[in-house]
């Protein structure tokens, strides 16, 4: 399974952006798909998740600007992000649980590089 997320993007404070993240592949079944974030010298942290079922949960520095959306159909995961600060500015990653094999496996896309400039 490979994960293909859109390129890099950049806006000024205030501005919305939208980040894609598309699963491709054979024998698999997207369990859960999730947007992480992570700046220089910090771990990398959840953003936003959305189940098959569509149940959502965002960081709390997120809630309210951040929509975490997937098109099942499309293996597709998108996240639009909205009112955007420059500390939102970091490497964002998607990730896919998914059934394969019949085991449950990890996937991460190559990382977005996202800039907010004040």
């Amino acid at each position: 399974v490979q994960l293909q997320a859109s390129g890099e993007a950049w806006c000024s404070r205030g501005g919305s952006l939208r980040l894609s993240c598309e699963a491709s592949g054979s024998d698999f079944s997207i369990v859960a798909m999730s947007w992480y974030r992570q700046v220089p010298g910090k771990e990398r942290g959840l953003v936003a998740a959305i189940s098959t079922g569509g149940i959502t949960n965002y960081a709390d520095s997120v809630k309210g600007r951040f929509t975490i959306t997937r098109d099942n159909a499309k293996n597709t995961l998108y996240l639009q992000m909205n009112s955007l600060k420059p500390e939102d500015t970091a490497v964002y990653y998607c990730y896919a649980k998914a059934w394969r094999s019949g085991a449950y496996v990890d996937f991460w896309g190559q990382g977005t590089q996202v800039t907010v400039s004040s």
